[in-house]
């Protein structure tokens, strides 16, 4: 490994719950790549009001896959002494992973309205803070219902029942593909982890650790034995502490079940009102500034004496990722 001589600090801003977050945070620990490890669950301060967020300097990198080049470009490759045969095939598996495993995932975790109401707008509610968590969840619900849309050419609308077949069919496929590859190896390649891992592990984990009371995608993965341990091993040996986060988190389910009222963690801190009340104040302007950033307020100047109508004036959002990276590729 041959480590990067002038290569400033890297940063990954990240949040321990979804699959984008542990396919870097697995290729950076398989390739020996030094990250700084900021965690939050508020996609707030970041360009794209998305996670994980990767910083190099003056680079700025959203996309999972474009943080993985722009590691490759500083030598911390993961793919070392695979042959040009393995390495074709890396690229043609994650290619088939974001084609046809990852709708299913989306849908399943932002569309399928059983686990949106009963898990993921929970579990985001609770992760962000007020009251950015009465928007952001129904932002990113609706925003996932447009990528997968488009996805499908633009016209398929992925509510329907007919489309939903089709799409977690294809993952099904896609998994029993992935399973019959692996075998009984350890690893997809050679006898160490490479970016195939980093990508399946990316995929495959949340699917099978999440509580999902509607899991029939989730069934067949644990069909799928070797693919199962497959996930279960590299978490045990890379991140023993992850797997306390995310909606199975004991810390998550003990709130849960505490009666409302109980005393918790900071009820005795000094000025405790004051300092709720100052949070709060923060919270509404950052939640009034979110609405006129993105379009979600419209600002009417009613004509005048000197105005013939009245002239409408709205903060458009950015519509653009700011990945000032290097390298490109989720």
């Amino acid at each position: 490994m041959i480590p990067p001589c002038s290569e400033p600090q890297q940063t990954v801003v990240a949040s321990a719950v979804s699959g984008p977050e542990l396919l870097t945070k697995a290729y950076a620990k398989f390739a020996g790549a030094p990250l700084k490890l900021q965690r939050t669950n508020n996609p707030w301060w970041t360009p794209t009001g998305s996670l994980p967020v990767f910083k190099s300097g003056k680079n700025v990198i959203t996309q999972p896959l474009q943080i993985l080049d722009h590691l490759r470009k500083q030598n911390f490759n993961a793919d070392y002494g695979l042959s040009p045969k393995e390495g074709a095939d890396t690229l043609a598996f994650i290619a088939l992973v974001e084609q046809k495993l990852q709708p299913a995932l989306t849908h399943a975790m932002w569309l399928d309205p059983v686990n949106y109401v009963e898990l993921t707008r929970p579990w985001h509610g609770e992760a962000i803070p007020f009251p950015l968590n009465f928007v952001l969840p129904n932002r990113m619900h609706h925003a996932a219902e447009e990528r997968l849309r488009q996805m499908r050419g633009g016209d398929a609308d992925p509510m329907e029942e007919a489309v939903q077949s089709e799409i977690y069919a294809e993952a099904m496929d896609c998994l029993s593909l992935l399973s019959h590859t692996l075998g009984d190896k350890e690893y997809f390649f050679r006898d160490s982890p490479s970016t195939l891992d980093a990508v399946v592990l990316g995929h495959v984990a949340p699917l099978l650790l999440a509580p999902l009371p509607s899991a029939k995608l989730q069934q067949h993965l644990k069909g799928l034995d070797n693919l199962c341990r497959f996930c279960q091993r590299i978490l045990a040996q890379y991140f023993p502490q992850d797997e306390q986060d995310g909606p199975r988190s004991k810390n998550h389910q003990r709130r849960q079940n505490e009666p409302a009222g109980s005393p918790s963690e900071g009820d005795h801190e000094p000025h405790k009102l004051r300092n709720q009340l100052l949070s709060l104040l923060v919270a509404v302007g950052a939640m009034v500034g979110y609405a006129l950033f993105h379009g979600l307020v419209t600002i009417e100047r009613v004509g005048g004496a000197d105005t013939d109508a009245d002239i409408p004036t709205e903060m458009y959002p950015d519509g653009g990722a700011s990945d000032d990276d290097d390298g490109g590729d989720s």
